[in-house]
């Protein structure tokens, strides 16, 4: 099949060789990608903060009383989905499949509000429709090498010998190696000399909530000529994100389309940010839109195999958060 591609990506190539700043975001599907220079950042309203680059007003204050409360579907529900993933896994057509949930949040902070007052790596906020806050590098390109870093499995920071516990976890050890091997082998589609430079590092992230441990992996490479100056060339080839998707890619795309009841949007899509020669970009996790004027936390994690209902159930909720305190 023949892949039609968003003329956007085009654009981008062209902007990343002139040497031209700009700002982009492309949705799970790849079917919207926006494009914006520097000057039609300042016009669009969008407010960014990345640890390299901000386009901020001036910070508001932390108001006293932070209500914030989320309204799951029923593990029943949940495992309508689950079921139907666990099958497509045991039949093969599968060997890691993404699932994700939509769920209601109510919260007495507006959208600009947890776009000031969350503390996390990248921060974006698209006016009256969206914000995140997401811990998770896309890629990184500086000085044409390529870094990649996934970030898979997560755990209660509160649990005895946490790290421990994640660490040797045989579903979230399987889970992790899958996307690593993935993005490895994702990353040789553009890039040469790739290699695994750090495995299984656990980062700590703080919620309103609870505390959560994450464990993420660094990969990196050389990019192929025929990639280097070309950013909508490699988003077209790495894109959607192996981590937020599953393995392999295709297929697993087909059953959670057929799982998930709702649409992701631009929900575990890329943004990023080219300075003029250099590249970063985040997977578009921990994400709160609006819609008809209800707000909507969208949340989920990897199935495996050895995935159980309840533990999986249990994990897309612990990931409904906003990290304010």
């Amino acid at each position: 099949m023949v892949r039609k591609f968003h003329p956007s990506f085009d654009q981008m190539d062209e902007l990343s060789q002139t040497g031209t700043p700009y700002f982009f975001l492309v949705d799970f599907l790849m079917e919207n990608v926006e494009v914006f220079t520097e000057e039609e950042l300042d016009k669009s309203g969008l407010l960014i903060d990345f640890q390299k680059f901000k386009k901020t007003n001036e910070p508001l204050g932390k108001p006293l009383d932070i209500s914030f409360q989320s309204f799951p579907q029923s593990e029943e529900s949940y495992r309508k989905g689950f079921d139907l993933v666990q099958k497509n896994l045991k039949a093969g057509n599968s060997y890691l499949t993404n699932y994700t949930c939509k769920t209601e949040v109510k919260t007495n902070l507006t959208l600009n509000e947890i776009f000031y007052l969350s503390q996390s790596k990248y921060k974006v906020l698209y006016p009256d429709r969206f914000v995140f806050f997401s811990p998770e590098t896309f890629v990184e390109i500086t000085d044409n090498k390529i870094f990649t870093h996934p970030m898979k499995g997560t755990i209660d920071a509160g649990t005895e010998s946490a790290v421990e516990v994640l660490k040797g976890d045989v579903k979230e050890k399987a889970e992790h190696y899958t996307v690593v091997d993935l993005l490895r082998n994702d990353l040789s589609m553009v890039a040469d000399d790739v290699k695994l430079d750090e495995f299984q590092r656990i980062d700590f992230i703080k919620t309103h909530n609870k505390n959560l441990y994450a464990m993420s992996s660094e990969i990196s490479g050389v990019l192929k000529p025929d990639f280097q100056g070309k950013i909508g060339s490699i988003m077209k080839k790495l894109l959607p994100a192996g981590s937020v998707l599953g393995a392999p890619k295709e297929k697993t795309l087909e059953i959670v389309l057929e799982a998930e009841n709702y649409a992701r949007g631009f929900y575990t899509g890329v943004c990023g940010w080219f300075d003029g020669k250099n590249l970063d970009s985040c997977v578009m996790i921990r994400f709160i839109e609006k819609e008809n004027g209800k707000l909507y936390f969208k949340s989920g994690g990897g199935i495996t195999h050895l995935s159980k209902a309840e533990t999986e159930y249990q994990e897309m909720k612990n990931k409904i958060y906003v990290p304010i305190y």
